[in-house]
């Protein structure tokens, strides 16, 4: 009588726990991949027309002319636009082409072009340093190009490192939101990313 009674109090203390009330590595995965900030993808903004050459010059300006995407001409600058020279950008017909498939017909005619180019993806989780409800999780993640602009301008298998700080409440773990001391947020463990070894 008294092994079956152990074994219900016990079964019963199990099944309280969720989840979430352990933060191991594949936990802190799926939170961290499945947070708005994350799963958000990566803005390139094309602009058409009259740009200083420091723009022109950019190095994501210097693969779309390698790809014959776009031309310029030399322009005068516009005041508040400088140092001379500048440039006067045009899509080529290949870059009319490709710019059409990956966004509408709408934003292809304004003069700074929005274009969708890649997206984060987890790689693994490396690490988590817990300390009572808080700890840091290391992570490392990539980008994933969304079509030919982002392949060109994203190329390769870089990796990244970051670190994000997770906290843990009534409900389980959590990204932390708000960095208290020392621990970043996803946005700032994201901008602050290194390159991984």
């Amino acid at each position: 009588m008294r092994k079956k009674l152990y074994c219900l109090t016990a079964l019963l203390l199990l099944t309280s726990c969720s989840p979430r009330d352990f933060l191991t590595r594949r936990l802190a995965g799926d939170l961290i991949s499945n947070s708005d900030f994350f799963k958000a993808p990566q803005d390139f903004i094309l602009q058409t027309g009259v740009v200083s050459n420091k723009d022109y010059l950019s190095p994501e300006y210097m693969v779309l002319q390698r790809r014959g995407w776009i031309n310029a001409t030399n322009a005068s600058c516009p005041q508040g636009l400088g140092p001379p020279p500048c440039w006067d950008v045009l899509l080529t017909p290949s870059g009319v082409e490709t710019v059409r498939t990956v966004v509408s017909q709408e934003e292809s005619q304004k003069p700074a072009i929005t274009i969708p180019v890649v997206r984060r993806t987890l790689v693994r989780v490396t690490g988590i340093s817990k300390q009572g409800i808080v700890a840091d999780v290391e992570f490392t993640w990539m980008w994933v190009p969304l079509n030919e602009i982002g392949a060109a301008l994203y190329p390769g298998d870089l990796r990244y490192r970051s670190t994000v700080g997770f906290r843990q409440y009534d409900d389980g773990w959590r990204v932390s939101q708000s960095a208290p001391r020392a621990r970043q947020t996803l946005d700032d463990a994201l901008k602050s990313a290194e390159p991984a070894p």
